[in-house]
């Protein structure tokens, strides 16, 4: 009867917990959503260049397996390439070898690039011209690792990760114990309380994220060919988002439990939309979600610099969004505290 009494007032708990019953039917089934439309998406499709091909040599080849884009010089094609709108390109000259450009940031993609281009040629065996064909690239090189192209979205899921947990349970715990109604009712105006409180955690992020990115880089080997300073700038900026995301959200959380329960529903879907897996193989409703997220800015500007070698140009977009985000949570954090004071 006692085990009895102890298993109906658990039973009760859950049932009173709304959103806890929901998360446990709703979160499974989520994820498993998520997983069945990221791996089960169609194949890729290399996007190919080809530049100032001789018709002899064109009407050859097998194009079935990728789209063709015709260049009339390769300074066209290489723009293109520099702003990904190709995989790689092919140029034959006269009375020169011909030649592959490839990307060159992700090895999977390099990969398929090579087959297709080792089997459009194949026709063109007799006259000697695969043997030729000479093989550059564009970003990276030859011994670009798979871990060098995921390493930079793993390096900013880590950091984003790690500072919500962190910071929604010290603010959950700071609202609590009374700390944060003691200093409602203090002279303290509500901004000023949120701007402690993001500068205080804000001083540990940065050295997180300084301790994460130096490890990456110089202890695993991780690829770096642009400035480390940019590495340390978007990483600080990715945590900062997290840092007042998760204080906005510890707000509509009871214990620590209920703030896991967010993991789910906030972390796991910027992991599978932040560029892990290729967003092109996916159907295309769906790939607005990596758009609405802060990870999926830090994780591509992260591969901009330590894959590409890219500079300010090319990120600050992304930097400047990622400004964006911790800009909204942090105003949403001063709205969200006039539950306990209205000034």
């Amino acid at each position: 009867m006692r085990i009895a009494a102890l298993v109906l007032r658990i039973l009760r708990q859950f049932i009173r917990d709304k959103r806890t019953m929901a998360l446990m039917l709703a979160a499974p089934l989520l994820i498993l959503t998520l997983v069945d439309l990221v791996f089960n998406g169609e194949n890729y499709v290399p996007n190919i260049g080809l530049v100032s091909i001789p018709t002899t040599i064109e009407d050859k080849m097998l194009k079935e397996g990728a789209h063709i884009q015709k260049y009339g010089s390769e300074k066209d094609a290489v723009n293109d390439l520099e702003q990904q709108n190709l995989d790689g390109y092919l140029l034959f000259q006269p009375g020169r070898s011909g030649k592959l450009v490839l990307e060159g940031s992700d090895p999977a993609i390099n990969g398929v690039v090579m087959k297709w281009s080792q089997d459009a040629l194949k026709p063109l065996q007799p006259s000697n011209i695969k043997q030729k064909l000479k093989i550059a690239y564009f970003h990276g090189k030859e011994e670009l690792r798979q871990f060098d192209y995921f390493g930079p979205v793993l390096l900013g899921f880590f950091a984003f990760f790690f500072v919500f947990l962190v910071a929604g349970i010290s603010f959950l715990r700071e609202r609590t114990t009374g700390t944060l109604g003691r200093l409602m009712a203090s002279p303290l105006r509500r901004w000023e309380i949120v701007a402690g409180y993001v500068i205080g955690f804000g001083i540990f992020t940065m050295l997180q994220a300084v301790i994460i990115a130096l490890y990456a880089i110089y202890v695993l080997d991780m690829a770096m060919y642009g400035a480390f300073g940019y590495v340390l700038l978007i990483t600080l900026l990715l945590s900062l988002s997290a840092l007042t995301l998760g204080i906005l959200l510890s707000a509509f959380a009871q214990n620590e439990f209920q703030m896991m329960q967010f993991i789910p529903i906030v972390i796991v879907p910027q992991l599978f939309f932040s560029g892990l897996f290729n967003l092109e193989t996916i159907s295309e409703w769906l790939r607005w979600i990596g758009l609405a997220t802060p990870l999926y800015y830090g994780a591509e500007a992260l591969r901009d610099v330590m894959v590409r070698g890219n500079g300010w140009d090319e990120i600050y977009g992304d930097i400047l969004i990622l400004a964006g985000f911790s800009a909204l949570f942090i105003s949403l954090n001063i709205i969200a505290l006039k539950k306990y004071r209205k000034a």
